[in-house]
């Protein structure tokens, strides 16, 4: 009988430990070891063992295009660099019910022509047949599997031997060969690397369905994102009806690829232009609104950017903001009161960035001191005008990167005039014909330009 041995292992980050201390000295996480009993096993002897595979040239690798799988679905693909590679094992992580089950189930379902496994360890096949028929997905070629075991599980492959499997979710599975309970990072990492053989040998492309920590970041061992070919999050808001599908590891792609969802009663809807949802039509001008030509990953689209500016009711003043940085916007309140000389220190200053999304790109800061300095004065900025430019602490405005795809963005949604630093180049202005380049260096010329009584 092999001996077993006791070991502690660190539940955030998978760091192991002869006996229980209290404190992760990897990650700092208190009360995080839990003991974890791992069967040994015996080393056979490798001296003389020959492997399989043999060493090969680089040069006379053959260099062929992966095939894909089409998902139909256009965002998907577009994340993934134009569908699903064979054998890829992608990790899809995100927020309880922020939509990840339903996500896969879509994918499993707009696929009737290839064979779906879809392994459920969260809820019972009664429940997904229900949520099949909310949705209204009858057409897929899906297989339901309530199991959590590993063995089990390779057992179905076998018999079924689907084209491709969702996994939900990868904390749920347990197996045989580790006395840890589920959801451990022994268990996790086992698993993970259970399905990962199997999907290298069978060229069975598999989704695994994964939990997220209270930071934000996704659950179990370091290692389940080293040993996966891609890692989607799956963000948004609860409060609002939009998802966005972002990249962090592509093997087979670009990572800077974001999809763009809604949130509906039956199912999630893609959106294709972004910029008709998050710019909205007001009737009249009003202070406190300006528009951003940003880019998300490479991907351009116009948002609005809202700001109420008052006077403050207490003695100290209010700084809040949605969805952008907050530190960030005292840092262009700074900019505004030292280098324009507008005295926003007494007064509250509310900044939201309509549709409940969470902007990073630097080239939102013209809009940004735009729509405060308009609901400062109490002047409307045109709706023709859009803004890109980063501004610094001298009250420069700095040049930002993918000008053209903003200024093409602008014009495909009509605006007139796009503001933007005077020390921006502009490769192909050429083929810029229905919009108006407006050059501004200083904070002081964007106020003078575009602000008017």
């Amino acid at each position: 009988m092999a001996k077993t041995k006791t070991v502690y292992i660190c539940q955030n980050c998978g760091v192991e430990s002869p006996k229980w201390i209290g404190r992760c000295p990897s990650c700092n996480e208190w009360n995080s070891y839990v003991e974890e009993i791992i069967p040994a096993i015996a080393k056979k002897s490798t001296r003389d063992k020959l492997s399989a595979v043999m060493p090969e040239l680089i040069s006379e690798i053959p260099s062929a295009d992966q095939p894909r799988i089409n998902t139909h679905s256009r965002e998907f693909n577009r994340i993934l660099g134009g569908g699903i590679v064979p054998g890829s094992v992608i990790l899809l992580g995100g927020e309880p019910g922020i939509g990840k089950s339903t996500l896969a189930l879509q994918l499993a379902m707009q696929m009737p022509d290839l064979k779906t496994l879809y392994i459920s360890g969260e809820e019972s096949s009664r429940q997904i047949k229900l949520r099949a028929d909310r949705l209204k997905l009858q057409k897929g070629d899906c297989y339901i599997l309530g199991e959590t075991n590993l063995e089990a599980i390779n057992n179905h492959l076998n018999n079924i031997r689907p084209g491709f499997i969702i996994t939900d979710s990868v904390q749920t599975l347990q197996t045989d060969s580790i006395e840890s309970p589920a959801g451990s990072v022994s268990q996790i990492r086992e698993c993970a690397a259970g399905l990962l053989r199997y999907a290298k040998e069978t060229a069975t492309p598999v989704l695994l369905i994964g939990h997220i920590t209270k930071e934000g970041s996704l659950a179990g061992p370091k290692v389940l994102e080293h040993i996966v070919d891609v890692v989607l999050h799956f963000e948004g808001d609860h409060n609002h009806f939009y998802r966005v599908l972002r990249s962090t590891k592509n093997r087979y792609g670009s990572t800077s690829e974001i999809g763009l969802y809604e949130m509906q009663g039956n199912g999630l809807r893609e959106i294709d232009n972004p910029s008709e949802i998050l710019i909205t039509s007001h009737e009249n001008e009003i202070s406190g609104v300006a528009i951003s030509a940003m880019v998300d990953g490479i991907r351009p689209f116009l948002i609005e950017i809202q700001a109420l500016v008052s006077t403050a009711a207490y003695g100290t003043p209010q700084r809040s903001s949605t969805g952008f940085d907050l530190r960030r916007l005292g840092m262009l309140l700074a900019v505004l009161e030292k280098r324009a000389g507008f005295r926003l220190s007494s007064k509250d200053v509310f900044l939201n960035v309509a549709g409940g999304l969470k902007v990073t790109d630097p080239a939102t800061d013209l809009a940004v001191i735009t729509a405060i300095l308009s609901s400062d004065t109490d002047l409307p900025v045109a709706r023709e005008i859009c803004l890109a430019g980063e501004v610094g602490l001298s009250g420069e405005i700095r040049p930002v990167g993918r000008l053209e795809q903003r200024i093409a963005e602008a014009e495909k949604m009509g605006f007139k005039k796009i503001v933007i630093s005077s020390f921006n180049k502009i490769v192909g202005h050429q083929k810029i014909q229905n919009i108006e380049v407006l050059r501004a260096g200083k904070v002081e010329q964007l106020i003078r330009m575009i602000l008017k009584p």
